[in-house]
């Protein structure tokens, strides 16, 4: 049998290399895998934009490589990608510091330090491509390369330069390049802070992620930090290669946290964009808010979400990409998904519903009605609730039915195409009005009369209005009316 030598050409794979997928952000936390896998606690992300030699570095206190490592870790393809990896092994193909930097720039150094022997290397992309030769730059001395006075001990530090791929293609505008890259920088920091989020507040000690001094939160997509939400069992699914783990989660109503919390929570597409699987190989995130084809998203379910961990060793049946971004769902693995999405969005359902529930509940005595009729969902003023009551019967009778119409004109009117639209979009967002002490005190006093008809006392009272919207909202204020209103009325008996 004839042979021929088919080694790839160097500077047209080395250049294909760099149009494998990677974002600023999907690039970052390739490195950031080899630093956790190397036992890093503390990785720091710094950034120098002021030289027109722009620089991006990754410093970790990880374990460090010997110098025939460090050879190696250059090595594009370092590791087959069928060998066994140890249980938190984050890597796969071996490809991930060379293609992931060469995404972004064209000049990678990595400065390591290994029991107090220092070593370090650069793949010059200019140079490989002059040369044609896979060859990298041995230093003899870490001097002179960005950031290596802060490997102190043993560690690692990769170091991007000419980012032509992070500065817009912005040329001789060193400012406007370093805005570009910034931007990238910036917008790559939630996305590290929801895919380590496991690696931040688990472990312990946990890893500390810096970016340029500022130690960086984690972002738990379950919100199990607070108190309203729901987590069911862990379901496990055992496979040929490993067991699949399942844990269903429901976030709290927005009501139940602060602004703050819900909008850093759903990030900047939004809860209704966040919802479904969050799939994590080795605690490591790799699918994020996705119903991966066996759900919608609708605004009912956006409380949904179901964490899925798998082991490394099932990369081949989940089609694990080299990027860590994506992977499709093994046949049984996704009919139990399938069952586990049914279940949850009822569980979602049920806390939006709960809530809408006082609309409809007398107990709170609400201003509207919710009426279902011929297949349709009205919402109508109800003409008998006491403040409009109150207010008609002190009307003069030739106006008493034109107040009636009023309120059915303003029945009629409902916005249900803007409230659909916003709804849809940010629900989050849609609130009452605010209420003025005016209002307070001619909702309070229709209701505070009506109930001191019934015999209630002013505790009762109290107690049957806070739930209402109105006064819980506003409570300081209104249970100071509401009290001072039942109380002129015990004086005037």
């Amino acid at each position: 049998m004839k042979t021929a030598d088919a080694t790839p050409h160097a500077a047209s794979l080395i250049q294909s290399l760099r149009d494998i997928g990677y974002s600023c952000e999907t690039a970052l936390a390739d490195i950031l895998d080899n630093s956790i896998t190397a036992g890093a606690k503390r990785i720091e992300i710094l950034t120098d934009l002021s030289a027109a030699d722009a620089a991006i570095g990754i410093l970790d206190n990880g374990s460090g490589m010997t110098p025939e490592q460090l050879i190696e870790a250059m090595r594009p393809g370092s590791r087959n990608p069928l060998e066994n990896r140890d249980a938190d092994d984050l890597g796969r193909f071996g490809l991930g510091l060379k293609s992931a930097s060469f995404s972004q720039c064209r000049r990678l150094t990595v400065l390591t330090r290994k029991a107090g022997v220092p070593a370090g290397a650069t793949w010059d992309l200019e140079l490989v491509a002059r040369t044609n030769r896979w060859e990298i730059e041995l230093h003899d001395t870490l001097d002179g390369q960005p950031w290596a006075d802060r490997l102190e001990a043993d560690g690692t530090l990769v170091i991007w330069r000419d980012l032509d791929r992070l500065g817009g293609g912005i040329e001789g505008n060193d400012a406007g390049r370093a805005a570009h890259i910034n931007r990238a920088v910036a917008q790559a920091e939630r996305h590290l802070r929801l895919v380590f989020h496991r690696f931040m507040s688990d472990d312990r000690p946990p890893l500390e992620l810096w970016l340029n001094g500022r130690r960086l939160e984690p972002v738990d997509p379950f919100g199990r930090s607070f108190a309203g939400h729901q987590a069911d069992r862990v379901d496990r699914l055992d496979m040929a290669c490993g067991s699949v783990e399942f844990q269903c989660f429901t976030l709290p109503h927005h009501k139940s946290v602060t602004r703050a919390e819900w909008e850093d929570l759903g990030g900047p597409e939004g809860h209704l964009r966040s919802q479904g699987f969050y799939v994590y190989r080795g605690r490591r995130l790799i699918i994020t808010g996705s119903w991966l084809g066996l759900a919608r998203q609708t605004e009912l379910t956006k409380l949904c979400r179901i964490r899925v961990d798998i082991p490394n060793t099932m990369d081949a049946e989940w089609k694990i990409d080299v990027k860590k971004a994506s992977a499709q769902l093994p046949p049984a693995v996704r009919e139990r998904m399938r069952n586990l999405v049914e279940r949850l969005s009822l569980t979602s359902k049920r806390t939006y519903q709960r809530r809408g529930q006082k609309l409809v509940d007398h107990e709170y005595m609400p201003l509207w009605h919710r009426i279902q009729r011929d297949g349709a969902i009205i919402y109508r003023p109800d003409a008998s609730h006491p403040v409009l009551a109150d207010f008609s019967a002190r009307l003069p009778a030739d106006l008493q039915n034109e107040f009636a119409n009023i309120v059915g004109v303003l029945g009629s009117t409902v916005p249900i195409a803007s409230l659909h639209a916003d709804f849809a979009g940010s629900a989050e967002e849609v609130q009452a009005d605010d209420a003025d002490d005016a209002v307070l005190r001619q909702l309070a006093g229709a209701m505070v009369r009506m109930l001191k008809e019934q015999g209630q006392t002013t505790d009762e009272i109290l107690d049957r209005l806070h739930p209402i919207e109105l006064f819980r909202t506003n409570w300081d204020a209104a249970s100071a009316v509401i009290r001072e209103i039942a109380d002129q009325g015990e004086g005037d008996e």
